[in-house]
């Protein structure tokens, strides 16, 4: 039986680099979604502060979380 506990094949490596990648892509499109909404909601003539500032807040979120998977991607290298 092999042991599952060896160092990490290349070919995984590069299938988790190309989920993150993806991953990545489809919280960029859902940020850009949200500032397309808060931007409509924004020029109404009466705005939902209320909801406006629930989107910011999620949009924030999303941002954090591309920052994480794209440290995860490209880690910080000491010199």
């Amino acid at each position: 039986m092999p042991d599952s506990s060896g160092p990490i094949n290349d070919d995984d490596s590069e299938v988790s680099e190309a989920r993150l990648r993806k991953q990545a892509a489809l919280l960029r499109q859902e940020h850009a979604d949200l500032s397309a909404s808060i931007d409509a909601l924004t020029v109404s003539p009466q705005p939902d502060q209320l909801l406006i500032a629930r989107l910011k807040r999620k949009k924030l979120a999303l941002k954090d979380e591309i920052l994480r998977i794209e440290a995860r991607i490209l880690p910080d290298i000491i010199a």
